[in-house]
């Protein structure tokens, strides 16, 4: 049985779920992530969820760095590295941040650099958003388990 440290943090985590749900910002695909971590993997979501965010910095400083110069900008390339984090992003779940990267790639493609520059500063508040609350639901993980003395508890019960 959860003390009652524990029992709180997981009704905080499963409100603070539930919101990122209802704003849109993860999808059922997160969820199926969560179905795969288990006593032989308790670290699964946390290790893809940060390879995710690795990976996507790389991206969206390249993007930045493509959209840089107006005159020099490479819009194909935008378009690959929109492709790869529109990718990543369905992957874990991160639905606005798939859902921004449309937008972008759609500006992309019709070479509209003003487009793109405002798509990107979209693109970058929702990645950060969704880092913050991923990484404040880890770490409310994390104090759920030490509370209730376990190894081992999946994301949510």
């Amino acid at each position: 049985m959860l003390g009652l440290g524990a029992a709180r943090l997981e009704a905080d985590m499963n409100r603070l779920m539930a919101l990122l749900f209802h704003q849109g910002v993860l999808d059922e695909q997160f969820m199926q992530l969560q179905q795969l971590q288990d006593e032989s993997s308790p670290n699964f979501v946390s290790e893809v969820i940060s390879i995710y965010f690795r990976e996507s910095e790389k991206l969206l400083k390249n993007l930045r760095s493509l959209l840089a110069d107006r005159e020099c900008t490479d819009y194909r390339k935008i378009g690959i590295h929109l492709n790869q984090l529109m990718g990543s992003s369905s992957s874990v779940g991160a639905k606005r941040v798939r859902t921004v990267c449309l937008a972008f790639r759609a500006a992309s493609e019709h070479n509209n650099w003003s487009g793109c520059l405002r798509s990107l500063e979209v693109l970058e508040h929702e990645y950060c958003y969704l880092k913050t609350k991923l990484h404040e639901l880890f770490q409310m993980e994390q104090q759920r388990v030490m509370a209730a003395g376990a190894r081992y508890h999946p994301l949510l019960s």
